[in-house]
């Protein structure tokens, strides 16, 4: 498996709303496979279930900011 970079929200912030949600996509494929092997006792690292999460819940922040920023950007 190859070496994943952490992703911060500054970097988040900068990609589209698609990569953002193929990102997305892919966080929560690998989700499901990690807790199919923890379910089977194939699991090495238990530490990444918890970094796919915090993934996760990090590009989820990052697109509901932009939605409530187009929201307000629409109101003006």
């Amino acid at each position: 498996m190859a070496k994943k970079s952490k992703s911060t929200a500054e970097d988040l912030r900068t990609k589209s709303a698609d990569e953002l949600s193929d990102q997305l996509v892919k966080l929560k494929k690998e989700q499901f496979n990690l807790r199919f092997q923890r379910a089977n006792g194939q699991l090495e690292k238990t530490n990444r279930i918890g970094a796919v999460r915090k993934g996760i819940a990090r590009i989820e922040t990052v697109m509901s900011e932009n939605r409530i920023k187009s929201a307000q950007q629409d109101r003006k």
